[in-house]
């Protein structure tokens, strides 16, 4: 079994950082539109990479579960680079906290219980976020945003 990298979204940018790292590993590309995976697919395939793909929704704690029952039945996981993402011109405000905030969330606690020893992830998000005041955030509410459960991040009311 190799060594995989797992590649959530397959955009231009999960792309160029998986031909970063990947040599000699098994890129596991996860995308919520398979069509988008099967085309990124054939790019890493005829750059000379190992690659398979599936699909995730990010917004689903069940979808993350099920990509990294696959992504370790394929070998030690050693990478997540996680790009998937809406912004406000793609989506509601509920989804993007959803996909972005919670299905990042998600993605590292999961991830987390299976990487292994010397692993890493990398996310590359949207700067919405940054439309949030953080200097208006108090430390508790910084600190909730950092540590709660994931599906504790929902209810928050700054959220």
């Amino acid at each position: 079994m190799k060594d995989v990298i797992v590649v959530i979204g397959s955009g231009s940018i999960a792309q160029a950082i998986a031909r970063r790292v990947s040599v000699g590993k098994h890129i596991l590309l996860a995308d919520i539109k398979i069509e988008n995976a099967h085309q990124a697919e054939n790019t890493l395939s005829r750059a000379g990479f190992e690659v398979s793909t599936t699909t995730v929704d990010v917004s689903s704690r069940q979808s993350v579960q099920a990509l990294v029952n696959t992504a370790s039945a394929l070998g030690d996981i050693k990478g997540v680079i996680h790009t998937a993402g809406l912004s406000p011109s793609q989506a509601k405000a509920q989804d993007l906290i959803r996909v972005d905030l919670y299905g990042s969330a998600v993605l590292f606690e999961e991830f987390g219980k299976v990487i292994a020893a010397g692993g890493s992830c990398v996310v590359i998000g949207s700067q919405s976020s940054h439309r949030l005041d953080v200097d208006a955030l108090t430390q508790a509410q910084a600190d909730a945003l950092a540590t709660l459960p994931p599906e504790d991040l929902l209810e928050l009311p700054l959220v």
